[in-house]
């Protein structure tokens, strides 16, 4: 759910300002929303408090540098040094930071130069011997690929300077190296030779450019024997400053960060001679702790609160306020934006859905199994407050995220291994190959035959397909029967989703007093209700003449719905002409929820294929086949997971994203995050402990 928001409005004395925004980040708890125009001053802070605020953004802009450049992961808390020692604190760690990682730039530099030029610098001076220290020739180092010419260039040094130069080349890898020898007079010429047959001069980048190629090969041998150990004792280096410096420059990091909030707070706020207004908003069941801390300054802060405007501002930050299981499915929610406050939070809904959504596509014991060990993996690391450093993609989890991700994936892995039980799958096949699961034809008889299937018991399956120890009572690789009821299954999850959508939609309208958004909502929701109704009344199409048999119920919901959508239509006909286009598409979306059934249904063929390859080695070799059919059945479920897998989780979270969210409205529209004034350095008192919520949500608080 969305967390109640109240607007609240804070003026103070100014000189009593810095101390109630400090206490502000403190408790916690006020979102800010900036204030333009009227009397007072807004915008850019002037005078001392604008250069207070650049020395503080230089100090931390030159502390931020300095982290960054130790790359060090936050060490434990430190005590904050005096206010007068911060910026020796950052100089102090600075200097020798900048200095070390100066250093380490240019040997990586050099180490990239020797990894992409030190063989071909080093037959190069072979090449040359001393010529490269004479003071009459000159020396034009190129690099042939190996579609180049060598004769191309011959022939054009012939053209340019005739029996005035010498030419030489090496094979280095793939490419052939070489070196024109010509006088200092004509260097210009032999570079115009190259680049007739379209080579260049080979240039070294940096410090090796103008090197006589000796020098330089010398270097580069340097470089090549003791770069790594240099590198290795320059990050060695690093991590003694690191542990020297971390915490401090930490911990005055921070403080400075709270101090530029400050200004930034100012900034924001409105501003006289002698005052200083904050506006902003406060979730109600924190109010307690807004009134707790304003307390403390008497009459020198005055405070107001007053209900938000839900229909018509656009600023209400928003909070989602879940319970424990819905909670960490709101990393889910990350996905996507926020709700718009006022409206409609469907993190519950991804919560009991989406988890459900994957486990029937899965629907395999052993695949779950798996997800239960992966998500368990994640719950340890997070116990044990690892992040998982995933520096491939250039990112890195907290262990926070961690926690709620492990618990996301136990869920999909519960549901997998539940479906899985009802299909009967363990990796395919396998649990079948074994004796595990079976088909009961009286059971599945007794079971769906109220869909108008029945088991054929003359299936060529043999004995052992209906023998084992559990009945399935899901069989989708029984496509010959079943796949009619695995289908119309999922597109019941369409018709609940889809439709339940619309009547957010009409409840949404009738709450905002938005009879447009109303109107289409009724329009929409009818008519998809009414083709609904139509497809089973005329069992798809097979029976048109039942349209009329308003003896049936669903003929009766399927002409309520087409008059509810002519009605709506008619409302609103001058905003959403093609309102019936737009029927025709809902009535797609119900069709996307197959997806549910083929991607499943694929998922369990290509097990099946994997499993059934693995047992036909074991049948036809023996003991060996077993050996071989583990290792290959493995290796083929490895790779059939791998490339379906991510398929598999963005599916359901399309189902609900655009099928399910569109016709709520929730793409159209969100607010922004609330983000709390906080403190970042450490407390220099307790935090002030959160009081009952006053029982008015409106007026003064104090």
């Amino acid at each position: 759910m969305i967390n109640q928001m109240q607007q609240v409005v804070i003026a103070t004395r100014k000189r009593d300002s810095e101390a109630v925004i400090a206490a502000l980040q403190e408790v916690g708890v006020l979102h800010l929303r900036p204030i333009s125009g009227g009397p007072l001053n807004t915008g850019s802070l002037s005078g001392q408090d604008a250069q207070a605020r650049r020395d503080d953004e230089r100090m931390l802009a030159r502390a931020e540098s300095t982290i960054a450049e130790l790359g060090a992961y936050r060490p434990a808390p430190a005590p904050l040094p005096a206010v007068a020692e911060w910026e020796g604190v950052v100089e102090g760690a600075a200097v020798p930071v900048s200095t070390l990682a100066k250093q380490r730039q240019e040997l990586q530099s050099d180490l990239d130069v020797e990894r992409n030029y030190g063989d071909a610098v080093r037959a190069l001076a072979r090449m040359v011997g001393g010529l490269d220290r004479s003071r009459r020739l000159a020396l034009v180092p190129f690099l042939l690929q190996p579609t180049d010419n060598l004769g191309d260039l011959e022939a054009a040094l012939r053209e340019t300077l005739p029996e005035r130069y010498a030419i030489a080349t090496e094979q280095v890898g793939q490419n052939r190296v070489g070196v024109v020898a010509t006088l200092k007079a004509e260097r210009d010429a032999a570079r115009t030779a190259l680049s007739k047959v379209r080579l260049g001069e080979l240039r070294l980048p940096g410090r090796f450019d103008n090197m006589p190629l000796a020098d330089a090969a010398a270097a580069m041998e340097d470089i090549r024997q003791n770069g790594v150990s240099r590198q290795a004792d320059l990050n060695t280096q690093r991590e003694k400053l690191a542990q020297q410096h971390g915490p401090a420059l930490y911990a005055v990091r921070d403080a400075l960060k709270d101090r530029v909030a400050v200004h930034d707070v100012r900034a924001v706020s409105a501003r006289g001679k002698y005052s200083l207004v904050m506006q902003g908003y406060v979730p109600v069941d924190r109010l307690g702790a807004l009134d707790a801390t304003l307390d403390k300054f008497g009459d020198s802060v005055c405070a107001e609160l007053h209900p938000v405007d839900e229909h018509h501002d656009d600023q209400i930050p928003v909070e989602l306020k879940n319970n424990s299981y819905v909670k960490p499915f709101q990393v889910v929610m990350g996905l996507m934006s926020l709700p718009k406050y006022g409206s409609f939070d469907p993190t519950w809904v991804i919560a009991v859905f989406f988890p459900l959504f994957f486990g029937i596509i899965i629907a395999d014991v052993g695949y779950g199994l798996l997800f239960l060990w992966f998500g368990m993996w994640l719950l340890g690391k997070a116990r044990r407050n690892e992040g998982w450093d995933l520096s491939f993609f250039g990112a890195y989890v907290p262990p926070a995220t961690l926690k709620d991700l492990g618990y996301v994936v136990n869920v999909m892995a519960a549901w997998t291994i539940l479906w899985g039980f009802l299909t009967g799958e363990l990796f395919g096949t396998l649990g079948e190959h074994l004796g595990l699961f079976y088909i009961n034809p009286e059971l599945l008889n007794n079971l769906w035959s109220w869909t108008g299937i029945h088991y054929p018991t003359e299936a060529a399956h043999g004995a052992a397909h209906h023998a084992g120890l559990i009945p399935t009572l899901f069989p989708r690789l029984e496509t010959g029967y079943f796949s009619n009821v695995a289908l119309v299954f999922a597109l019941c999850f369409g018709i609940i989703q889809v439709l339940w959508g619309w009547a957010i939609r009409i409840q949404m309208g009738i709450r905002h007093k938005d009879p447009i958004h109303t109107w289409e909502g009724i329009a929409l929701g009818g008519g998809v209700l009414g083709l609904i109704m139509m497809a089973f009344a005329s069992r798809a199409g097979k029976d048109f003449g039942a349209l009329t048999n308003f003896g049936s119920p669903l003929v009766i919901l399927m002409w309520a719905g087409f008059i509810a959508f002519i009605v709506g239509y008619i409302r609103i006909i001058k905003h959403f002409p093609m309102l019936p286009i737009e029927l025709l598409s809902q009535g797609g979306a119900v069709m996307s929820y197959a997806r549910i059934f083929a991607v499943g249904l694929v998922s369990a063929i290509l097990a099946k294929l994997c499993s059934d390859v693995g047992w036909a080695m074991y049948e036809r070799i023996g003991f060996l086949g077993i050996l071989i059919g583990i290792v290959l059945g493995a290796l083929l479920h490895f790779f059939v997971l791998a490339l379906t897998l991510i398929g598999h989780i963005v599916q359901p979270l399309r189902l609900h994203m655009v099928e399910f969210l569109n016709p709520t409205g929730f793409n159209n529209e969100t607010s922004p995050r609330y983000n709390p004034l906080r403190r970042l350095s450490p407390s220099p008192s307790a935090q002030v402990p959160v009081q009952p919520v006053p029982s008015a949500v409106s007026g003064p608080v104090k």
